[in-house]
């Protein structure tokens, strides 16, 4: 798993190269001359320069980036079958969180192991992923592929994210719509939809049930009641 904050990832009492090796020796059968030199490698693989010295070096000597990278090389040192991502470039500036991904994209194809990436930036999804789950109140919203979720949008919840992105086609003095109302208390989830006091296209229905999830195309589905009383009507 590579983690949100880079900054606080790693022990700073530790070198890196200590940490790299410790996550090996525990889950591998390398001994600690193969581990540092696996460690090496996965530093090298990860974009660090000069890894060897880096290894003897403490977090407290990296950049924001360069432990990012670190915990990325950490992660992949047992080659992992299932990556998860947890907003991995949060606390990184904008050229470094460019960086990061670049790098996550291009580990994808090198490593074939599957990457669950938790964001909530949308652009990093469009960018990186193959099939987006929507999620809201620890709810799924809608499920599919990509191009379902940008271009054939299903879920109110959905559309409302879309919505609140500056586009690059709009003019510069039209207004974002945010998506109105506070998010829901996740002690007090409310008996029906989570998102119904605060969905436009909100029913009675909406407050007391919980939606049934409806197919929308191949693969993609959305837990709204709007499509129940749509495949009703068609019925």
């Amino acid at each position: 798993m590579i983690f949100q904050d880079p900054m606080t990832s790693l022990n700073p009492l530790f070198t890196i190269g200590n940490q790299l090796t410790e996550t090996m020796l525990r889950h591998t059968a390398l001994n600690k001359e193969q581990a540092w030199k696996r460690g090496v490698e996965m530093l090298r693989l990860v974009g660090i320069n000069n890894p060897e010295q880096r290894m003897r070096q403490f977090p407290h000597e990296f950049s924001g980036g360069m432990r990012q990278r670190a915990m990325i090389a950490m992660t992949l040192s047992c080659e992992p079958k299932l990556l998860i991502a947890d907003e991995p470039t949060t606390a990184l500036d904008v050229t470094i969180q460019a960086q990061i991904l670049t790098l996550i994209k291009e580990l994808k194809s090198k490593i074939q192991s599957a990457i669950i990436l938790i964001t909530h930036d949308l652009g990093i999804v469009s960018d990186l992923c193959d099939e987006v789950i929507v999620m809201y109140g620890g709810k799924i919203m809608e499920h599919g592929s990509t191009d379902d979720i940008f271009y054939r949008t299903a879920h109110p919840y959905t559309s409302g994210l879309l919505r609140c992105l500056p586009r690059l086609d709009s003019d510069d003095k039209e207004p974002l719509i945010p998506i109105e109302g506070t998010p829901v208390d996740q002690l007090m989830l409310p008996a029906g939809c989570a998102f119904a006091p605060r969905c436009e296209s909100c029913m009675k229905v909406c407050l007391t049930y919980q939606p049934p999830v409806c197919k929308r195309g191949e693969n993609h589905l959305s837990a709204c009641w709007l499509h129940a009383a749509e495949q009703e009507v068609n019925a």
